[in-house]
């Protein structure tokens, strides 16, 4: 087995204007899908990110911090997962909650290093 993380691109969803109830349905929709894998016994960890970012970029450092309205996708979150391989983790990200909401899922896989 190999560990994976799936990194999870959309828009935020207070940028969406979804309703209170909506946000509801969504959460519980991801708190099912966390559960699943817990019981599969494939979740490792992972966590939810707050919209806002700063950036240090370049040789001179330039210090940018930015909000979800100044970036079209943001990643706003992670699940690291346990799997044979890519196909499993797609097999995996089927069940993703945000499909509909034009969000993406990412599939990496953690660089294990000698020490």
């Amino acid at each position: 087995m190999k560990e994976f993380m799936m990194i999870f691109i959309g828009a935020d969803y207070a940028a969406l204007g979804l309703s209170p109830e909506e946000l509801q349905g969504r959460m519980g929709k991801w708190f099912a899908w966390g559960n699943k894998m817990e019981q599969a016994g494939i979740l490792r960890g992972g966590n939810a990110l707050t919209p806002d970012v700063r950036r240090i970029v370049g040789k001179n450092r330039t210090v940018s911090d930015l909000t979800s309205a100044e970036i079209k996708e943001i990643v706003g979150g992670y699940y690291n997962v346990m799997a044979k391989d890519f196909d499993a983790v797609q097999e995996i990200a089927q069940d993703f909650p945000d499909y509909d909401l034009g969000g993406t899922v990412e599939i990496r896989e953690i660089m294990v290093f000698d020490r």
